[in-house]
């Protein structure tokens, strides 16, 4: 581990750097901690090199997603083992865990299929509920957020519930144009009953994965590039202006190959009003292809929210530190 010394006194370079296995059998086993010395040099391959006068944007966080599969298992555990697990997890003197992800509905990681509002029609959302969370997401995110107090959540809608869409069901398809300004306030009274459950959200994603519909096989909702600008334009950042929601907008949340889409939808000026951040995932295209909307944007933040590994990947359940090569 190497500095380049640029005059820059800000890097704590005289401590020592934790090391733990990521994969194998000793997955989770502290190694010997290492140590920063001066560079000499061109750094060789497996050699991090750090610069500290060299800048870019300022890391969020790490952490992962609170899905309705995991939360169930983790509310299967005993108190004192998810107790156990969760300071290890989050709290800032261990792996302290920062930022985590939470699905407005049923995602494709989920017991059972479900949105807010499921059923007929319901333009007045006068069936909107969040009980199904109640058992036992919220009361996670709750326990999360008490072993790290700033753990910034932001959410994200896999699917609209189905009467909203062309096909009437949450699994894949489109949505129904009329019904963006009532899915804007369905978004608004999740954030808000959330808030009122002890869980503030601090930011969103009008819609993960934009561009695919997963061949109706699991909860999606294909976004055209309009329509997303329309429904943050004109009704969800309006309305979260309007209520004092400071819920932060991302857009786009795909992959790096879109990353045009990302540049055209910045380029509209009301919807700038709302949202200067764009929301990655690593499966398609490469990572650079961010640097094609900050040269366009530099001023627009990047967060990547989800990504991996090939699932036929032999070391897809072991080695996670490969997941890492996808940034």
């Amino acid at each position: 581990m190497e500095v380049n010394d640029s005059g820059d006194q800000s890097s704590n370079r005289d401590s020592e750097i934790s090391i733990w296995v990521t994969s194998g059998d000793e997955r989770f086993a502290a190694a010997p901690p290492i140590s920063w010395r001066a560079a000499s040099g061109a750094a060789p391959s497996d050699h991090l090199q750090l610069s500290p006068s060299v800048k870019f944007q300022k890391i969020l966080g790490f952490g992962g997603a609170f899905t309705d599969a995991a939360c169930y298992t983790f509310n299967r555990l005993t108190p004192a083992e998810r107790e156990k697990l969760f300071h290890e997890l989050f709290h800032p003197s261990e792996m302290g865990l920062s930022v985590g992800r939470i699905c407005v509905g049923s995602s494709d990681y989920s017991a059972k299929l479900y949105s807010y509002d499921e059923g007929e029609p319901d333009p007045d959302l006068t069936r909107f509920s969040i009980d199904h969370d109640r058992e036992y997401i919220l009361p996670i995110l709750r326990q999360a957020r008490q072993m790290n107090p700033d753990l910034f959540l932001f959410s994200s809608p896999w699917s609209p519930p189905g009467w909203m869409k062309f096909n009437n069901t949450m699994l894949g398809a489109s949505m129904r144009r009329h019904y963006l300004p009532v899915y804007a306030r369905y978004y608004l009274k999740f954030l808000q009953d959330y808030s009122a459950g002890g869980v503030p959200v601090q930011a969103l994603t009008s819609q993960n994965e934009v561009d695919t519909d997963q061949d109706g096989r699991m909860p999606a909702c294909i976004w055209s590039q309009e329509y997303e600008i329309e429904f943050v334009r004109d009704h969800l950042g309006p309305l979260l202006e309007s209520s004092g929601m400071p819920t932060q907008i991302w857009v786009l949340d795909h992959n790096y190959n879109l990353w045009g889409r990302a540049v055209c939808t910045l380029a509209d000026p009301k919807l700038r009003k709302y949202t200067n951040t764009v929301a990655w995932h690593g499966y398609y295209g490469t990572a650079d292809m961010i640097s094609k909307v900050h040269d366009a944007y530099p001023e627009a933040e990047m967060h990547w929210t989800e990504g991996g590994p090939d699932y036929t990947d032999p070391g897809y359940l072991t080695d996670w530190c490969k997941w890492a090569g996808n940034l």
